[in-house]
């Protein structure tokens, strides 16, 4: 099994890097993730699909650091450590900016669609598994994500 965790381990960085919206972030949630699946691994059904449950653990962590965050103001969305000290020189790189930006500012339930879907290249049948809701929600979620990061990009729709 410990092989299985390793190899899903890139996927769980991605969806944790779309979650948090930074590398140090998204490391810690990856980590905090593993933690809490070796404690509840009881919990774990074999035979059943790992890389979802750990995806759900992640994102019930991830929401959980958000409330815990709403009550406890840090400061550090404002550090001068977390601001870009150069700016892209090239076209590409502005354009990868502007994507992320348009996909953080997407709702998180298309954002999450979007994220497992189309870039960790989940089917629909696991996506909706670990985003808790039917395959016809996560096509219209994809849908419409896709519609609203067209038109955020400026591109036809």
């Amino acid at each position: 099994m410990s092989d299985d965790i390793l190899s899903y381990l890139p996927a769980m960085r991605a969806f944790a890097r779309s979650l948090c919206g930074n590398a140090t972030d998204a490391d810690d949630l990856v980590q905090e993730t593993l933690v809490r699946a070796i404690e509840n691994i009881s919990s774990y059904t074999p035979g059943t699909n790992l890389r979802a449950w750990l995806f759900t653990i992640m994102r019930n962590r991830f929401y959980s650091n958000c409330i815990k965050q709403k009550r406890e103001r840090t400061g550090d969305e404002d550090c001068a450590s977390q601001q870009p000290t150069v700016s892209a020189q090239q076209e590409w790189q502005v354009r990868i900016r502007e994507l992320e930006k348009a996909l953080e500012e997407l709702p998180v339930h298309y954002r999450e669609a979007i994220v497992l879907v189309v870039v960790l290249e989940e089917s629909y049948a696991r996506a909706a598994e670990i985003l808790e809701c039917d395959i016809g929600t996560i096509k219209s979620r994809i849908n419409r994500g896709r519609r609203m990061l067209r038109a955020a990009m400026g591109e036809e729709i």
